[in-house]
């Protein structure tokens, strides 16, 4: 079968998923639908906003749905009149039987891990703050339980020891497209022998997950080691960003710190987890049980996110604010 006559559904919301979608545009492929997000209420004036497929879906003139619940019958009668082969899954929810085992070649997913490591909602976020040295991209075909299916094809992708997670996004979106491709074009030909995920586990306790980030998962312990730290801070930037509590022990005041980058900096004698210290115009250094982080961006509750240097030269008084353990 000429993979290029293959009518193809793809869903998916975020930029990670757009570029998928625009490899299979650009090349020809004959995606017939996109499901994608409803429109959200985003920023201070709340106005709706749209998703970065559907923006891009729409600049190419394709159909968009945009279902509140996969489930609802209009939808499915919707979906079934697009008379699908395929349907490609690119960072969107968890899909109900009746709509994944619709399309006679089945449904793939791309997910951004190998699996069975790090099945989940945030797969690049906790390969770095794991401290993981190698990651990569899966396809798979959807199954019952949430990225479990049979794996089609796998690309490692190397993770360097200062990537952040958006450095690692945007390199892996790339190589996950190709993976998209290539997925359909052997599927058009027939020539896939998919792998049952439960062969690749030969010790259940080494699998590790990547559940949904929250707040709270995001907040700095300066109680554990450097590293640690510093792949927490880098495993959750630009987004949604390790943080930190500031103290000023005289004026009763608190300021949150969000921290984007870190280096680790073992210049100064070791001193108790959390203590501050800064020149007053070029490093802000917090301080861990084995040694020093060397602050390099950051953003105060109300401000930009800044360079350490240009933050210093505006707010002088940082050395006299404490860190909330």
């Amino acid at each position: 079968m000429n993979p290029k006559d293959i009518r193809i559904i793809f869903m998916g919301t975020p930029d990670f998923a757009v570029e998928s979608l625009k490899a299979l545009i650009d090349n020809g492929y004959q995606v017939v639908g996109v499901i994608t997000a409803p429109d959200k209420p985003a920023g201070r004036g709340r106005q709706l906003s749209e998703s970065a497929v559907k923006q891009y879906a729409i600049q190419q003139n394709l159909k968009v749905l945009q279902p509140e619940k996969l489930k609802n019958l209009e939808f499915i009668a919707e979906l079934k009149s697009l008379k699908a082969d395929l349907q490609i899954v690119v960072a969107f929810r968890m899909l109900p039987e009746m709509v994944w085992n619709m399309p006679p070649m089945g449904t793939f997913n791309l997910h951004a891990s190998l699996l069975p490591q790090y099945r989940g909602a945030a797969p690049l976020n906790w390969a770095i703050i794991n401290g993981e040295t190698e990651t990569g991209v899966t396809t798979f075909l959807l199954s019952h339980e949430i990225d479990t299916g049979r794996i089609i094809f796998q690309e490692k992708v190397n993770i360097g020891e200062n990537d952040s997670v958006g450095d690692l996004h945007d390199r892996m979106m790339n190589i996950g497209a190709n993976l998209v491709l290539r997925t359909v074009d052997a599927l058009a030909d027939g020539n896939i022998q998919p792998i049952d995920q439960e062969q690749l586990i030969d010790q259940p306790e080494r699998i590790k997950q990547a559940p949904k980030i929250f707040k709270d998962d995001c907040r700095i312990d300066w109680t554990k080691d450097t590293e640690s730290v510093r792949n927490l801070i880098r495993g959750l930037s630009p987004y949604p960003t390790a943080w930190t509590e500031l103290i000023h022990p005289e004026k009763d005041e608190m300021l949150t710190a969000k921290i984007f980058a870190a280096q680790r900096d073992n210049s100064s004698l070791p001193a108790a987890p959390g203590t501050l210290r800064t020149d007053g115009k070029k490093y802000l250094k917090i301080a861990c049980p084995d040694g020093w982080l060397s602050i390099t961006e950051i953003q105060l509750s109300g401000k930009k996110r800044m360079k350490i240097d240009e933050l210093l030269r505006g707010f002088h008084e940082l050395g006299d604010w404490r860190v909330k353990i």
